[in-house]
Protein backbone atom coordinates (compact mmCIF):
# COMPACT_ATOMS: atom_id res chain seq x y z
CA UNK A 1 0.00 0.00 0.00
CA UNK A 2 1.33 2.85 -1.08
CA UNK A 3 1.91 5.94 1.86
CA UNK A 4 3.03 9.49 2.29
CA UNK A 5 4.45 11.64 -0.95
CA UNK A 6 4.25 8.32 -2.72
CA UNK A 7 0.59 8.12 -2.36
CA UNK A 8 -0.01 11.59 -3.37
CA UNK A 9 2.37 11.73 -6.31
CA UNK A 10 0.12 8.51 -7.66
CA UNK A 11 -3.02 10.54 -6.64
CA UNK A 12 -2.16 13.16 -8.82
CA UNK A 13 -0.92 10.85 -11.88
CA UNK A 14 -3.97 9.53 -12.20
CA UNK A 15 -5.99 12.48 -11.63
CA UNK A 16 -8.76 11.48 -14.02
CA UNK A 17 -8.89 7.73 -13.02
CA UNK A 18 -11.69 6.03 -11.57
CA UNK A 19 -12.03 5.73 -8.15
CA UNK A 20 -11.82 2.24 -8.22
CA UNK A 21 -8.75 1.80 -10.21
CA UNK A 22 -7.34 4.59 -7.93
CA UNK A 23 -7.68 2.50 -4.59
CA UNK A 24 -6.84 -1.17 -6.92
CA UNK A 25 -3.21 0.60 -8.00
CA UNK A 26 -2.34 2.37 -4.90
CA UNK A 27 -2.57 -1.21 -3.11
CA UNK A 28 -5.74 -0.79 -1.08
CA UNK A 29 -6.90 -4.16 -2.35
CA UNK A 30 -7.94 -7.28 -0.51
CA UNK A 31 -9.14 -11.04 -1.81
CA UNK A 32 -11.47 -12.70 0.30
CA UNK A 33 -11.98 -16.33 1.09
CA UNK A 34 -14.52 -16.26 -2.03
CA UNK A 35 -12.06 -14.79 -4.46
CA UNK A 36 -13.80 -11.68 -4.67
CA UNK A 37 -11.70 -8.25 -4.80
CA UNK A 38 -12.47 -6.04 -1.93
CA UNK A 39 -11.28 -2.24 -2.11
CA UNK A 40 -10.92 -0.68 0.69
CA UNK A 41 -11.51 2.76 0.54
CA UNK A 42 -11.96 3.92 3.80
CA UNK A 43 -8.10 3.26 4.39
CA UNK A 44 -7.38 5.14 1.26
CA UNK A 45 -9.00 7.81 2.38
CA UNK A 46 -7.16 8.04 5.62
CA UNK A 47 -4.06 7.31 4.04
CA UNK A 48 -4.36 10.38 1.59
CA UNK A 49 -5.67 12.72 4.42
CA UNK A 50 -2.43 11.75 6.67
CA UNK A 51 -0.48 12.17 3.77
CA UNK A 52 -1.49 15.59 3.05
CA UNK A 53 -0.98 16.42 6.20
CA UNK A 54 -4.87 16.10 7.83
CA UNK A 55 -4.77 14.55 11.22
CA UNK A 56 -8.67 14.40 12.05
CA UNK A 57 -9.79 14.51 15.42
CA UNK A 58 -10.54 11.03 17.37
CA UNK A 59 -8.12 9.57 14.35
CA UNK A 60 -4.85 8.19 16.08
CA UNK A 61 -2.73 9.35 12.95
CA UNK A 62 0.98 9.68 14.40
CA UNK A 63 0.74 11.43 17.20
CA UNK A 64 4.24 11.55 19.12
CA UNK A 65 5.86 11.73 16.09
CA UNK A 66 8.65 14.56 15.32
CA UNK A 67 7.44 17.10 13.31
CA UNK A 68 8.88 19.80 11.15
CA UNK A 69 9.30 23.91 11.34
CA UNK A 70 5.91 23.51 9.52
CA UNK A 71 4.26 20.99 11.72
CA UNK A 72 4.40 18.53 9.36
CA UNK A 73 4.81 14.69 10.59
CA UNK A 74 8.53 13.67 9.46
CA UNK A 75 7.83 10.85 7.02
CA UNK A 76 11.45 9.87 6.99
CA UNK A 77 11.64 9.62 3.30
CA UNK A 78 12.90 11.54 0.74
CA UNK A 79 12.78 11.23 -3.38
CA UNK A 80 15.59 11.72 -5.84
CA UNK A 81 15.04 15.19 -7.62
CA UNK A 82 15.21 16.46 -11.05
CA UNK A 83 18.86 17.23 -10.68
CA UNK A 84 19.71 14.03 -9.04
CA UNK A 85 20.15 15.20 -5.63
CA UNK A 86 18.54 13.73 -2.43
CA UNK A 87 17.36 15.93 0.24
CA UNK A 88 17.48 15.63 3.66
CA UNK A 89 15.65 18.41 5.45
CA UNK A 90 16.09 20.88 8.30
CA UNK A 91 14.27 18.84 10.69
CA UNK A 92 16.13 15.75 10.19
CA UNK A 93 19.61 17.87 10.91
CA UNK A 94 17.86 19.80 13.86
CA UNK A 95 17.07 16.30 15.40
CA UNK A 96 20.81 15.22 15.30
CA UNK A 97 21.87 18.93 16.23
CA UNK A 98 24.17 19.28 12.76
CA UNK A 99 25.44 22.64 12.07
CA UNK A 100 26.27 23.85 8.95
CA UNK A 101 29.85 22.82 8.15
CA UNK A 102 29.94 19.52 9.72
CA UNK A 103 31.19 16.91 7.42
CA UNK A 104 30.44 13.61 6.13
CA UNK A 105 32.01 10.58 4.29
CA UNK A 106 29.31 8.89 2.08
CA UNK A 107 29.75 4.85 2.48
CA UNK A 108 27.92 3.31 -0.18
CA UNK A 109 26.57 -0.45 0.25
CA UNK A 110 23.76 -2.89 -1.17
CA UNK A 111 21.55 -0.37 -1.86
CA UNK A 112 22.16 2.00 0.94
CA UNK A 113 23.75 5.29 1.30
CA UNK A 114 25.12 6.09 4.81
CA UNK A 115 26.69 9.26 6.35
CA UNK A 116 29.67 8.41 8.38
CA UNK A 117 30.42 12.04 10.47
CA UNK A 118 34.03 13.44 10.35
CA UNK A 119 35.26 15.37 13.31
CA UNK A 120 34.07 15.65 16.68
CA UNK A 121 30.77 13.66 16.00
CA UNK A 122 32.57 10.45 14.44
CA UNK A 123 34.27 10.03 18.25
CA UNK A 124 30.50 10.65 19.49
CA UNK A 125 30.48 14.07 21.05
Amino acid sequence: MLKGQQLLKVVKAMAGANRSDLVRHCGYVSVRDDGQEQLHFAEFYGALLEASGVDLPGHPGRHGQPKSALGRDLSYSTHVHFNGNLMVGRAYTDMLDLKPGDQFRIQLGEGQIRLVPLGTKARGA
